[in-house]
């Protein structure tokens, strides 16, 4: 007995050691999870959504989930979410009262992974409307989102971070109104994130010490981009320690899309609670931002590498890399392969890709694709151009083999895989072709 023992130990030790999964933790709001199916529940099976409820649902009860005990959410617009509590389906019930969990680009992530021979144990904390900010301090949520402690629920191999769309945008004011970004507190969140993910040291702090640390006065968080109201905050903040900290995390900033909603919207907008479909009322004329799609990216790419250089200048790990997720929208715009102006009347007929929701924010299923497709190139270094017509997620998504087929070579040109897509006879084509040699800004993909 004792040789055999002796035996199977050592056959035991001569076996190649298996590598654990490569563990990932996307965090962010709709822009994350997709908001609306087929994308909002893509592949949630073979995903960890560490937000929705952890228990069975009862009808009529809304203190039926252990972990998460709210299910009541709001601006979900979930199709076929229907509140047991009062049988209505609409926009004041989230669909994490359902047991399957969200998927969103997270489980287009990892069903590329799979077909890339690839092993991701891919996990998501998401909430609608979410800040960063509003993750960290678990503000923008009920009290029974714990946000914060979805990040530190264990150490992470990578980790992605999703802002909200104007946040990260400079100051911006049209006929009085204001553009809703807050430069000042995406700069210090996502560097206290990134400090805590990797340090995990206790913190206690007020905003309006911080920010004046930063920026040197009150008045110059406000001039730059901040919120009269976060830059005076005197609430003191309590932060308990990572106790899953990790220098080795690698986190990366994921960078988001212009917004036509923003640009050149025909008017206000009404959204139907169940469908999630934009009405414009023509008559109510809204603010435009910013002259062009190109104008926009161009204001966020310069905020996210701000924001990085800012998380990077402390002496710790430091953020790993932007994910262009929004330079690619533009690049398969540039190319012609995309609709411009989505509210053109010959928008949903040109042949073209449509890369948006039609409230002018979301992405629309092939834009969540082209997400995760740059998400993939940026995060494993692997040319995403490698799928082809046939792919899974795109098929499954409804995408058709020539929309898979261009979105691809979009991020793989975007991330800078290859510097042209040969496709006989298609200007287009070439033109993107062009865009890539001729140095269209990206940050190069890395592990």
């Amino acid at each position: 007995m004792k040789r055999l023992a002796t035996l199977a130990l050592a056959i035991t030790a001569a076996l190649p050691a298996v590598a654990a999964p490569i563990s990932i933790l996307f965090v962010g709001n709709s822009y994350t999870f997709g908001r609306l199916d087929p994308v909002l529940t893509y592949n949630a099976a073979n995903v960890r959504d560490l937000t929705k409820p952890q228990g069975p649902l009862v009808v009529g009860s809304t203190a039926a989930t252990p972990k998460f005990s709210d299910v009541t959410g709001t601006n979900s617009y979930g199709p076929g979410m229907i509140n047991p509590t009062t049988g209505v389906q609409g926009n004041s019930y989230s669909p994490h009262s359902q047991t399957q969990g969200w998927g969103g680009v997270p489980g287009i992530f990892k069903q590329l992974t799979v077909q890339a021979g690839l092993d991701y144990d891919v996990a998501l904390s998401t909430r609608n409307a979410a800040s960063l900010r509003g993750h960290f301090l678990n503000t923008a949520n009920s009290t029974n989102w714990d946000l914060r402690g979805n990040i530190s629920s264990q150490s992470w191999d990578k980790m992605v971070l999703q802002e909200q769309s104007d946040e990260a945008l400079g100051p911006q004011t049209v006929n009085g109104v204001a553009l809703g970004s807050n430069y000042p507190a995406v700069q210090a969140y996502v560097n206290l994130i990134e400090n805590w993910v990797h340090q995990g040291s206790a913190l206690s702090y007020r905003e309006r010490d911080m920010y004046t640390a930063i920026h040197g006065s009150q008045a110059n968080c406000v001039a730059a981009g901040g919120t009269t109201s976060s830059c005076n905050n005197n609430t003191l903040r309590t932060i308990p320690e990572n106790l899953n900290a990790s220098t080795a995390t690698m986190i990366y900033l994921q960078q988001t899309w212009a917004r036509p909603n923003l640009i050149n919207a025909p008017g206000a907008t009404t959204i139907d609670g169940a469908t999630g479909d934009a009405t414009y009322n023509l008559a109510s004329p809204v603010p435009s931002y910013f002259s062009t799609l190109e104008a926009m990216t161009a204001d966020m790419t310069t905020g996210m590498t701000n924001v990085a250089n800012f998380a990077d200048d402390d002496g710790t790990s430091g953020i790993k890399g932007i994910i262009p997720v929004g330079q690619a929208f533009l690049t398969a715009l540039q190319a012609g392969l995309a609709t411009r102006n989505m509210y053109a009347s010959d928008a949903l007929t040109d042949d073209l890709i449509d890369l948006w929701f039609n409230d002018g924010t979301h992405a629309s299923v092939a834009g969540s694709y082209l997400s995760a497709l740059t998400n993939f190139g940026s995060i494993t270094g692997v040319d995403p151009a490698m799928f082809g017509e046939n792919e899974r997620a795109a098929r499954e998504l409804g995408l058709t083999g020539r929309e898979a087929w261009l979105l691809q070579r979009v991020a793989s040109v975007q991330l800078g895989f290859r510097n042209e897509i040969p496709e006989p006879g298609s200007l287009a084509l070439v033109a993107l072709g062009l865009l890539g040699m001729a140095g269209l800004k990206r940050r190069a993909p890395r592990n």
